[in-house]
């Protein structure tokens, strides 16, 4: 299991949702910085274990020396099946009474990049059927984060070979994918497509390349926002971090608590030091479609059955080429009917809900919901104690963030 990482800044974070309030709070954790170079030729030569990079002298806001610093490889996920593997169970809500404000962030194994299951199907589908009817609105490279989309395909094609060789395969110019039978050109110029339309159709994440400008400010220039519904990337492109946070995201205390340190921290991360971390909402219909798509969306206190609990994986790490931050996000849905037949959870997830304060409760729209939802996991968690449920155990078989 990962362990946690413990930040200390000069202001408390909270653990928000948000996907494409993209990464405030993950936040998003690093976004260093970008400057276009000429190739490998001029890269420092880096190696050694993780946080061997962090004694780096000081650079200028909007500078990047190129490092040669090679990802770990990937071992094959263990008896991995496009067909048979379950999406992971992430259940990363805590008890309350007091929601805290934290980043929530642990360190990321490289093995553990880029999660794929037996939903790729549907996801490379619903991918490919968005790129076909809005193209650049869901997904484009500006001129200033080319290279580091470039890059972003190269890891790509190097990673997803080995942790999922039955499904992919790498080639001298890219990568196969030995189930839809797609070829995959990444050194030919140009590119096919957009090189954040042709990563996208690699994964199940949704992700996003982020810039450091001379200002000191990361600006979205590159990104691939198909499948999830909290934020359009055609509104977005070109903003800095805190825009998309306080003006568009309206994330709550980011201005007040976490810009300052946010913003700090992204200037320290390094490329051999990733990191993850999950958020949740309840939302009132099974979708994650980015225009239909609202946190508690539907009608206020709908039939139970209405409600689905959406969570999000993210990742954020930088390329040590171009320095461009690369922050990812993999959408789960699950039916709340489905979930709360596993042991503790509806019980945890009705002490977490009540500990939001009002501008948390706002934010994830729990108005929509409380009446009819609280009452119903109360239930259920009553009839799991009733059948000899002993809540004094959980700790023994659960971990966060499951």
């Amino acid at each position: 299991m990962a362990s946690e990482i413990t930040f200390y800044l000069p202001s408390p974070l909270i653990i928000v949702p948000f996907a494409g309030v993209l990464l405030w709070a993950t936040l998003r954790v690093l976004i260093p910085i970008f400057v276009r170079t000429s190739g490998r030729s001029s890269a420092r030569r880096t190696s050694g274990k993780a946080g061997s990079l962090a004694k780096r002298p000081p650079r200028e806001p909007g500078t990047w020396e190129p490092l040669d610093y090679r990802r770990p490889v990937a071992a094959p996920y263990p008896d991995w099946s496009v067909h048979t593997t379950k999406p992971l169970p992430y259940r990363p809500f805590n008890y309350g009474p007091k929601y805290h404000i934290t980043m929530g962030l642990r360190r990321m194994p490289w093995d553990e990049w880029v999660e794929l299951d037996n939903q790729f199907q549907y996801f490379h589908g619903e991918k490919a059927r968005r790129l076909a009817d809005i193209g650049r609105k869901c997904a484009r490279t500006e001129p200033e984060a080319l290279e580091a989309a470039y890059e972003l395909l190269e890891e790509f094609s190097d990673y997803l070979p080995q942790r999922y060789p039955s499904l992919f395969k790498r080639t001298t110019v890219g990568i196969d994918n030995l189930l839809t039978g797609e070829h995959f050109n990444i050194v030919e110029r140009p590119l096919q497509e957009d090189p954040m339309q042709m990563a996208a159709r690699l994964v199940q994440d949704d992700f996003a390349l982020l810039i450091e400008k001379a200002d000191g400010q990361y600006y979205l220039f590159a990104g691939a926002i198909v499948m999830p519904g909290l934020w359009n990337l055609d509104e977005r492109m070109g903003m800095p971090l805190s825009q998309i946070h306080i003006e568009h995201g309206k994330v709550p205390g980011f201005k007040e608590k976490l810009e300052r340190g946010v913003m700090s921290l992204f200037r320290r991360i390094q490329p051999d030091s990733p990191v993850q971390r999950n958020t949740w909402y309840i939302q009132g219909l099974d979708s994650m479609d980015a225009e239909g798509f609202t946190k508690g969306a539907g009608e206020k206190n709908m039939p139970v059955e209405n409600f689905h609990y959406r969570s999000e994986r993210q990742s954020v790490r930088r390329l040590p080429r171009t320095g461009a931050v690369a922050f990812l996000f993999r959408t789960y849905i699950v039916p709340v009917v489905d979930m709360v037949e596993e042991p503790y959870v509806p019980g945890r997830l009705a002490s977490a809900i009540r500990s939001w304060d009002d501008d948390m409760a706002e934010y994830k729209g729990r108005h929509t919901f409380d009446d009819v939802l609280l009452p119903y996991l109360d239930g259920k968690h009553d009839a799991q104690v009733a059948n000899g449920l002993d809540v004094t155990k959980e700790d023994e078989v659960r971990a966060y963030p499951y």
